[in-house]
């Protein structure tokens, strides 16, 4: 009975009575609510976190990838070289005039025969003992190169007793035997590493004419020298006159566009004009 009238009254109180009692317990268990809505947050902010953190994990490794590929790339492409440059140093064959390259088209009359652009001095320098357009070229400069060099030494090695004038003789047979050894061994050199590069082949193309240049020079030097022994005059004259000539013909020589295949004609106008001149 007084569980009834105490419920009774109970439900019994005014509605704006239980509305405080109401507003009471919710204050009450506010920081309760608030703890657990912290906790909620906390836990959804460690799981964004972490979920955050494989995400960047991953785009590291990503990118990881991204950069470790074009290496591994680079790295086979050096490899695939190396094996290509030795294969090439070791096996190559002739190859004829329509498959050369522009750079390599000097000769359109040698049809067939021809070295394919090599990719090391090492394999220029091994196709001397080869047969191909440029092996009579190579040995026949190289042989004149090994002769005048040795005629050269052993002119300047003489007694004196063997000249008339030593030390204007032996200047005069150097100039000669220099000029000579010069153009000899650059020419061995170009016609054996033309087939290098264009790079290599324009470099050494204009010592090769540089050196022709100087050979002319320094062949007349002893023919100006005994033909105006008595007159030491006129000779100065010619020898000037030479000089600039041979002058004039390196200084063409070293122009690019002298040295194309297009301007052939032109490069033998020029010597040879140069040589009839003098």
């Amino acid at each position: 009975m007084a569980t009834c009238k105490v419920s009774g009254q109970e439900s019994g109180l005014p509605s704006s009575t239980r509305a405080e009692a109401e507003d009471l317990e919710l204050t009450e268990l506010g920081p309760l609510l608030e703890v657990g809505r912290e906790r909620k947050g906390q836990t959804s902010t460690c799981g964004n976190e972490n979920q955050a953190a494989k995400v960047t994990q991953e785009e590291e490794e990503e990118e990881v990838r991204v950069l470790t590929l074009p290496l591994q790339a680079h790295h086979a492409m050096e490899k695939m070289e190396e094996f290509v440059y030795k294969v090439w140093e070791g096996r190559w064959r002739v190859i004829p005039y329509d498959v050369l390259p522009d750079w390599l088209k000097d000769n359109d009359y040698l049809l067939h025969g021809h070295r394919p652009p090599m990719p090391s001095f090492r394999a220029c320098f091994r196709s001397i003992f080869r047969i191909h357009t440029e092996t009579g070229n190579i040995w026949t400069h190289l042989l004149g190169f090994v002769l005048f060099l040795f005629l050269g030494v052993l002119t300047m090695l003489r007694p004196n007793m063997y000249f008339m004038a030593p030390l204007q003789e032996k200047v005069v047979f150097g100039m000669f035997f220099l000029g000579a050894v010069l153009c000899l061994s650059f020419s061995w050199l170009f016609h054996t590493v033309y087939c290098h590069s264009e790079k290599v082949s324009r470099t050494f193309s204009k010592l090769d004419y540089s050196g022709i240049a100087l050979l002319i020079m320094g062949s007349f030097v002893p023919w100006l020298y005994y033909s105006f022994y008595c007159s030491p005059q006129p000779r100065l004259i010619y020898l000037s006159i030479v000089c600039v000539l041979g002058i004039s013909a390196i200084v063409v020589a070293q122009w690019d566009r002298f040295a194309t295949p297009k301007h052939r004609p032109t490069r033998a106008g020029n010597f040879t004009s140069h040589h009839l001149q003098q």
